[in-house]
């Protein structure tokens, strides 16, 4: 198991098939304002890889928007709606087809209301995660090895803890119900960028 830095892109072929995990580092959390600093980004095979953005980037990384445009490609997420919105507005790629492990588990986890990263690692893979770099600059001339290896802890497990959610959706008949939220999510992202980020435009007043 590795973790491999890049800059601006990510190295043509770094991945094999099938689904990769994704999250992003950004200066904060308005997407128009915070730019967007860190792709990370993992097939599952034991290795992640982290794509890091200057202040003065284009955005061009045509071998990462390949991959996260691949529409045959399931992209992992956990709180996707937040990565997404940052891909799309700074990429230019809607990074679909969507899996979000915090919707999954929001829809078996009934039992609990702690549904942050850290505490789905904990109990569906049995592994620890520390959060302790969650608010550093990201966008710093360096990022520490304390701050890569908690950028790669965000999509060591998510095919891990995929694999448990699946089969308690199943196990609870709410697999369709869970596509059809992961299906809905890009077009919550645009809503997001678009100005209605707290608003529930499906609520009656």
């Amino acid at each position: 198991m590795a973790v491999h830095f890049h800059e601006e892109d990510l190295p043509a072929g770094a991945l094999g098939p099938g689904a990769v995990a994704v999250d992003t580092e950004t200066m904060g959390l308005i997407t128009p304002r915070d730019r967007l600093c860190v792709v990370q980004i993992s097939d599952g095979s034991g290795d992640e890889h982290l794509v890091r953005f200057g202040p003065d980037s284009d955005y061009a990384a045509p071998n990462l928007k390949a991959v996260l445009g691949d529409p045959s490609r399931l992209k992992l997420y956990h709180f996707a709606r937040f990565d997404l919105a940052a891909i799309q507005h700074y990429l230019g790629v809607v990074a679909a087809p969507v899996y979000c492990t915090k919707i999954a588990s929001r829809l078996v986890r009934t039992y609990t209301d702690r549904h942050g990263l850290k505490d789905l690692a904990r109990e569906l893979v049995g592994a620890e995660i520390s959060k302790q770099q969650q608010s550093s600059d990201w966008g710093g001339p360096a990022l520490s090895d304390a701050q890569r290896e908690y950028a790669a802890s965000d999509v060591r497990y998510l095919h891990g803890m995929k694999e448990e959610l699946d089969k308690r959706l199943a196990r609870e008949g709410r697999t369709a119900l869970a596509q059809a939220c992961f299906d809905f999510l890009p077009h919550r992202a645009a809503l997001d960028l678009a100005g209605w980020p707290e608003t529930d435009i499906f609520a009656h007043a």
